[in-house]
């Protein structure tokens, strides 16, 4: 049900193309996931995204449950239903928002007990409880529950936090009983290089359907979270697709699918759009600008999507300037298509022999300054 295929390697990096069957259809990769947090991805319907050929959505796990909770979704029959998206979708565990969102976090062998943040109720997740409501959901792809530390923690902290991330995967794949839904176990070890290569390890030998990278773009920089990616790589099994967690600036995908990454996603695209930020191939820019007031050109030729293409900068300048819904919709579908046509352009470059060059010359006019978030 679940086959990842390994159709090329580019022979100037680790770039690689592929296929992974899911019930809900192939995904092509490399391929960016939009963030849909709590069913939806903001501003957007399925059609939508159908639009935009969006191959994968990723929902989370802690938003759903807190509310409505994933009870309700399987009684409406399940993610899939419920949002009208028949296509793959990924749901996370939910560890990174009980750490990140919750109050009073309490991380114990069994679980993690915490506090809503939406009315302070006491929660706890364990591994079977991930699991359990992922399943309820319903999702192609599910993560293992896992303990994401953040940067700068001390080495003994990371160890510890591995080391119940290994423990919590076990009982991650004892739980699971649906066959139509793959986990992916999260390789985890913070910035340091024996214990990324020692998760990374212990990861590839339970030879699950996939295996993602995790415990990045936690608030390091971008040399040390591509150096902790460079230590988990060489440990990763070739016939399996690679995830890494959290990443989706432009810069980012393109050094990552030179790594040899195959999935990425991340919440940017959409957040920045409801700041009245857009890529362009010159960069991150912001529409509310005073320069953009009288421009009419688009916000990007380079872009095949409608909204890149046939509304004016000083149009979308009116609407973010007065608050109007649309104009957050036109940004929102400009930059999920600006990186879906980036990852386009990787994926043939990849199969021409030419992507080093397209990512060094794309980088050179890509002057950025975002941060993944």
């Amino acid at each position: 049900m679940f086959e990842f295929s390994l159709e090329f390697e580019s022979s100037e990096c680790q770039a690689r193309l592929g296929s992974f069957s899911t019930p809900h259809g192939n995904i092509k990769t490399p391929v960016f996931m939009p963030v849909g947090t709590k069913a939806t991805v903001k501003s957007l319907d399925y059609k939508d995204l159908q639009l935009l050929k969006t191959e994968i959505l990723l929902c989370n796990t802690y938003h759903l449950e807190m509310r409505p909770s994933s009870k309700l979704i399987a009684k409406m029959g399940g993610l899939h239903k419920w949002m009208k998206w028949d296509a793959p979708i990924l749901t996370d565990s939910g560890g990174f928002q009980v750490y990140s969102l919750s109050n009073n976090v309490k991380i114990t062998e069994e679980g993690v007990e915490f506090k809503s943040h939406l009315n302070g109720d006491k929660h706890m997740f364990t591994p079977e409880h991930a699991i359990a409501i992922q399943e309820r959901l319903g999702a192609d792809i599910i993560m293992a529950f896992d303990e994401c530390a953040p940067a700068g923690v001390s080495k003994e902290y990371a160890r510890m936090a591995m080391k119940r991330t290994h423990a919590w995967i076990k009982r991650c794949i004892s739980a699971k009983t649906r066959e139509d839904q793959a986990l992916f176990p999260i390789v985890q070890g913070s910035c340091f290089k024996d214990l990324r290569e020692e998760s990374a390890k212990f990861m590839a030998d339970l030879d699950l359907p996939g295996i993602a990278i995790g415990g990045v773009s936690v608030g390091e920089d971008h040399e040390k979270k591509f150096t902790a990616i460079n230590y988990a790589l060489p440990y990763l099994p070739k016939d399996k697709p690679r995830y890494l967690m959290g990443v989706g600036t432009p810069r980012d995908l393109l050094e990552a699918v030179a790594c040899g990454i195959d999935m990425f996603d991340c919440v940017l695209a959409t957040r920045l759009a409801r700041h009245g930020a857009f890529w362009s191939l010159q960069g991150r820019k912001n529409i509310k600008a005073s320069q953009y007031k009288e421009d009419l050109s688009p916000l990007c030729n380079w872009v095949e999507h409608y909204a890149s293409k046939e509304f004016s900068k000083s149009y979308i300048h009116h609407l973010i300037k007065e608050n109007e819904i649309l104009g957050i919709r036109l940004l929102s579908m400009h930059n999920i298509a600006f990186l879906f046509q980036l990852m386009k352009e990787i994926r043939y470059h990849i199969r021409e022999g030419s992507f080093m060059s397209f990512k060094n010359t794309f980088l050179k006019k890509f002057h950025s300054y975002d941060q993944a978030a």
